[in-house]
């Protein structure tokens, strides 16, 4: 059961996610900027449903491991040495679609979509680092004289 799904770091869909986005960009040429914002909308939208996906797979396995683990007496560390796979597999995922998201930001808003973008990309990165490893959210409270 460690072996990893190659949908979960997004290995089989880029081809998909690469036709739409071609599509999506083929589209706005043909119809121009009167669509952009519903074009960008789409695409985003199948992003997030790929994501959404690869999540509750992953989400469904560590649940059917930990069952397993249950019913045979034996007790998991709370925070597994992880994979590379799957301690950058997300982060390599995220800058893939990086690339497409700044690209149409860049050219429907220019600087501002392009950081909008980009903090969003952080964001996502800093929020599965923390579901990893959730001893950094602690480490940043400690630091920052917060009570915990």
């Amino acid at each position: 059961m460690s072996a990893r799904d190659p949908q979960d770091v997004g290995l089989e869909g880029d081809a998909e996610l690469r036709k739409d986005l071609d599509a999506t960009i083929r589209a706005r040429r043909d119809l121009g900027d009167d669509y952009d914002s519903a074009l960008v909308e789409s695409f985003l939208e199948k992003v997030e449903q790929r994501l959404d996906g690869a999540v509750d797979r992953r989400v469904r396995r560590q649940l059917a491991e930990q069952q397993m683990a249950a019913a045979r007496g034996t007790t998991r560390h709370p925070n597994p040495v992880d994979s590379w796979g799957e301690r950058y597999g997300f982060a390599l995922l995220t800058l893939v679609l990086a690339v497409p998201l700044s690209a149409i930001a860049g050219a429907l808003t220019g600087l501002a979509g392009m950081v909008v973008a980009w903090i969003g990309i952080v964001g996502v990165n800093a929020a599965q680092a923390i579901r990893q490893r959730p001893e950094l959210l602690s480490g940043l409270r400690a630091r920052s004289g917060g009570d915990d």
